[in-house]
């Protein structure tokens, strides 16, 4: 499930919204972020990078549960909702935070593990494939998996593993169509190169000279 160790980041009101001002935010180690949803107003807000990439590198990651106190405007529960990442520096440089509400359902993307060595791969050299990583599903909050475990033991070659055949609890809903294909077990064959046909009454062609031998161009040299 997702983490909820209590965790509080304090933040501050953001009063420029220029490029600069985030530039030098950035630099003094603090990140522009927003706060929305649930029954308050949208809020933006510096909050320290050391702490949020914390949550980030924790097993939970973009779906841990935490408090963020605002200076001036107080506490509210949340998730990652959105993270814009440096490309060059993979640092994180925005985030949006979604208020969570007592009772109200969110829908958040889950990575699938696979687990297990498929019968396929291990007694026929079949490859294993996986076709989907990751899926959306609708729950409350507290109860959102860490990651789904999907046990391919019994994946015989050729055999395809979809989505209805995940078994979760009643209350996490899986929003991926039943028929999408998870991961499947193949077997890679090594193509045959089938001889040359030579058309009936034809003599196969005969390799070309590439150059004249020493002898030879001794030999023309006297005719």
């Amino acid at each position: 499930m997702a983490e909820h160790k209590e965790i509080t980041v304090r933040a501050q009101m953001r009063e420029g919204r220029g490029k600069n001002d985030s530039r030098r935010a950035r630099r003094a180690g603090m990140v522009p972020v927003t706060v929305y949803g649930g029954e308050g107003d949208t809020v933006a807000a510096l909050a320290p990078l050391s702490e949020l990439a914390a949550i980030l590198r924790s097993e939970a990651g973009r779906n841990s549960i935490f408090t963020i106190d605002i200076e001036g405007v107080g506490p509210s529960e949340v998730m990652f909702h959105d993270r814009q990442i440096d490309p060059v520096r993979g640092r994180l440089i925005h985030a949006d935070f979604q208020r969570l509400v007592k009772g109200q359902k969110i829908e958040v993307t889950v990575p699938l593990h696979l687990v297990g060595e498929p019968t396929g791969v291990r007694e026929h050299l079949g490859i294993l494939e996986q076709l989907l990583r990751e899926v959306e599903v609708r729950c409350d909050p507290r109860d959102i998996p860490d990651a789904i475990k999907v046990d391919v033991s019994n994946l015989g070659v050729h055999e395809v593993l979809h989505v209805s055949d995940i078994a979760m609890p009643g209350n996490v809903e899986i929003l991926e169509e039943a028929e999408t294909v998870i991961a499947t077990v193949g077997i890679v064959r090594e193509e045959e190169v089938a001889p040359a046909v030579v058309p009936e009454g034809e003599a196969p062609a005969e390799p070309e000279v590439i150059g004249k031998g020493k002898k030879e161009e001794e030999e023309g040299g006297e005719a």
